[in-house]
């Protein structure tokens, strides 16, 4: 197994994109792709791989009902797969000791874990909160690549 390391390297030479794989519910493949970075969880303060999805999204749909996935980062030949279960905060799905202050801000660190900066920080947290953005926190359970 290679090191989140090599996660963290590969997603800062990228911005962030990756793939992202669920499965729909007649098992057939659902691949996307997302901007995500290796932070530590909220709670354990484990490192995990986040990713931020819109609340309408169907992958969000795909992933409450998994509740795992995995999550794939490239750089020519080189590349890291993450997979593992998962937990997703959000105003739709409430986490434990996590209020909505802490989703504000988990929704920022995320953001930054993926490489993301912004001028405007109230701006982008409407447009979270205007989209009931959530926060998908990846624990990994086997990281391999190449």
């Amino acid at each position: 197994m290679i090191e989140l390391s090599r996660v963290r390297e590969l997603a800062a030479s990228e911005s962030g994109l990756c793939v992202v794989s669920t499965s729909r519910p007649d098992g057939s493949s659902h691949a996307t792709v997302v901007n995500a970075g290796v932070l530590d969880h909220p709670i354990s303060g484990d490192p995990v791989v986040g990713f931020v999805v819109r609340g309408k999204a169907r992958k969000l749909e795909h992933l409450r009902r998994l509740g795992r996935c995995a999550v794939t980062f490239r750089r020519g030949w080189s590349w890291a797969g993450v997979e593992g279960e998962l937990d997703i905060v959000g105003p739709d799905d409430p986490f434990a000791d996590l209020d909505a202050e802490a989703l504000r801000l988990l929704l920022r660190a995320v953001f930054t874990a993926a490489g993301g900066t912004h001028d405007d920080w109230a701006e982008y947290d409407r447009v979270m909160a205007a989209e009931r953005r959530a926060v998908v926190l990846v624990r990994p359970q086997r990281v391999i690549g190449r």
